[in-house]
């Protein structure tokens, strides 16, 4: 059975591994071995993941059955003062994608984004992730922009902003 989690700081290195082990095979078509491990670093170092739990408002859930840690999202509230909820980061190990736990994690988000009165739960997903951008829109989501961030040494993140009215 799968148990859907709050991480608690003690978790976020299990956060940290399945990011390690779903990276890879997420993005290899999309970037360079260069900006995978760039990125991996500067956003799943330990200490940035708890400055994110403890001084941003990121809250980390994590997806759970009887072999271990099968997945992660993490969300936050009222971002950029807007009444929308922000889903950071959705990662599934490779080979649990496509039986559901997505779809229950964002759940689980758009439920705790309705207790809160958001008006709208949505992130950002690589242009190129045409298997990411298939499950949004299947679920509902719809692309409401795109953005092109730059997040340093020479690296650009070239996204769409997905978004859904609650």
């Amino acid at each position: 059975m799968i148990e859907i989690i709050p991480a608690t700081v003690d978790l976020l290195p299990e956060v940290k591994s399945i990011a390690y082990k779903t990276w890879p095979s997420t993005f290899s078509k999309i970037l360079t071995k260069e900006q995978i491990d760039y990125m991996l670093e500067a956003m799943y170092d330990l200490p940035i993941l708890e400055s994110l739990v403890l001084e941003k408002g990121h809250q980390y859930i994590l997806a759970k059955d009887e072999t271990g840690y099968l997945g992660f999202c993490s969300f936050e509230h009222d971002s950029n003062q807007s009444n929308k909820t922000k889903i950071h980061r959705i990662y599934l190990l490779p080979e649990t994608q496509g039986k559901g736990l997505g779809r229950l994690l964002i759940n689980y988000v758009v439920d705790q984004a309705k207790r809160k009165n958001q008006a709208a739960i949505y992130l950002n997903v690589n242009k190129f992730n045409e298997k990411a951008i298939q499950f949004y829109e299947r679920i509902g989501m719809r692309k409401a922009k795109e953005e092109v961030i730059d997040i340093g040494n020479g690296f650009v993140m070239d996204d769409f902003v997905m978004e859904m009215d609650l």
